[in-house]
């Protein structure tokens, strides 16, 4: 059977466009685009059938399949060559039961699935191995594409310079000045791409990518880029899949640019449509209280009563926040966000910093090591539960998005008690003297002190 995909308009103008096209929005109504699949054409392999490729490939070493995106090749890219994929064995995630922090907080059914521990420390990289592959078939075919740019706010960027290295392809880096963490900006600088630092924020330099990539010879890497979300739909695939093709109830994923609240959906509604599974699951995107333009679009239609339509947004000037990723007051994939939430009954919460960094650290306490990012996804989903609205027994998943290690300075002064407001769960280190016995007698009060 020969799958194809193509380009398509989301708002349902004519025309569809190769996937190796250098064509980022509807040539007719400025519009995004999506990938269509041919599912008729899937629709004749059944259900039990993709279910068992898909499990045969996990994890293997039949080149590309044992990537946990490209083990859906099919679904996500079906008329590349195993030749022009480029893949880091992305995806694979642990899906983690977080059994104590579920506890603390009421739920008894609680995973964290874990794409911060894909190669370049965040989930960028599902999205990433099928726009460069992409683009790589292209060249292939005699497109005259130079180099692959960004803008990015960390992730985005480290992800596009690995996997541009790792195809030979040029690689431009647009960042917000001052705005990233250090291993965040070590990452593009390590693997060669022409990193350039802006003296704005992230809207900012969308604004001069979309410039820069006028030029069809520098292809655009940013998540309004419809290729990325094909990537990182299989979060949702996977998720399932290691849950023995069950979906849960609720699903929670930090929100910023919106490609990943999008490309979850994504995910959810192709299984549902294929026959793998029968119900889609509640989705919540979550933002951080200074950068929450989906938020307010959220609140302003609960308030008049009825669901949430793009005439609800406005787009803002984000404010500084921990979470630096999601600082975006202008998200490309709004659009598709908004219909994610809608189909999925969804729901958009907020959290302040002082929320979303105490959730981080009270979940690095039962054994987690979570990015500011993920701390607001756990702060929004405290709030739920409190409010009743998430059921006890709900079996929940939380997009953990990028690994705790690119994020040590916040961690170091969240718990040196320097990020501006009271923190809760600060662990700082104490002072003991070095004579053994005066050592030893004061770790006994202070485990004394913790245990009492």
């Amino acid at each position: 059977m020969r799958y194809t995909a193509w380009f398509q308009c989301i708002r349902g103008c004519p025309g569809r466009h190769a996937l190796t096209e250098v064509i980022y929005r509807c040539p007719v109504c400025e519009g995004l685009l999506e990938v269509e699949h041919d599912h008729e054409a899937l629709r004749g392999r059944a259900p039990a059938a993709w279910m068992r490729l898909f499990d045969e490939r996990h994890g293997r070493t039949l080149w590309p399949y044992g990537s946990g995106v490209w083990s859906k090749l099919e679904w996500v890219l079906p008329e590349v060559t195993p030749d022009n994929v480029v893949s880091l064995f992305e995806g694979n995630s642990n899906l983690l039961w977080a059994e104590r922090f579920g506890k603390q907080i009421g739920l008894d059914d609680l995973w964290i699935k874990q794409c911060g521990i894909s190669h370049t420390g965040s989930f960028k990289d599902l999205g990433m191995t099928v726009l460069v592959s992409a683009v790589k078939q292209a060249i292939a075919l005699g497109r005259p594409i130079r180099a692959l740019a960004c803008a990015s706010t960390g992730d985005t960027s480290a992800a596009l310079a690995a996997y541009g290295a790792a195809a030979g392809i040029p690689v431009i880096v647009l960042l917000p000045r001052g705005k990233i963490s250090a291993a965040q900006l070590v990452q593009p600088i390590a693997n060669g791409a022409l990193v350039c630092s802006l003296d704005t924020d992230f809207d900012g330099c969308m604004r001069v990518v979309q410039r820069l990539t006028q030029d069809p010879q520098i292809y655009l890497a940013n998540s309004m880029n419809s290729l990325r979300v094909e990537g990182q739909k299989t979060v949702a695939i996977e998720m399932v899949q290691q849950f023995d093709w069950a979906v849960p109830d609720w699903v929670l994923v930090p929100g910023g640019n919106l490609g990943n609240v999008s490309a979850l959906h994504r995910g959810f509604v192709q299984m549902q449509a294929l026959g793998l599974t029968q119900k889609l699951p509640r989705l919540v995107c979550c933002q951080a209280a200074h950068a929450n333009p989906l938020y307010e679009a959220y609140a302003r239609a609960r308030a008049a009563g009825r669901a949430l339509t793009e005439a609800d947004y406005v787009a803002q000037v984000a404010r500084p926040t921990l979470a630096s990723a999601i600082q975006i007051g202008a998200p490309v994939s709004l659009p598709k966000a908004v219909r994610a939430i809608v189909e999925c009954e969804g729901i958009v919460e907020q959290a302040s910093e002082a929320e979303l960094a105490d959730a981080a650290a009270m979940a690095d306490r039962t054994g987690m090591f979570n990015c500011p990012h993920t701390g607001v996804a756990l702060a929004c989903l405290i709030k739920l539960v409190r409010a009743g609205t998430i059921d006890r027994a709900a079996r929940v998943v939380v997009v953990s998005t990028a690994h705790g290690l690119k994020f040590t300075e916040f961690k170091a002064r969240y718990h040196e008690d320097a990020l501006g407001f009271p923190a809760r769960y600060a662990n700082r280190p104490t002072l003991l003297p070095a004579a053994p016995e005066l050592a030893v007698a004061a770790l006994h009060r202070l485990l004394d002190a913790v245990q009492g």
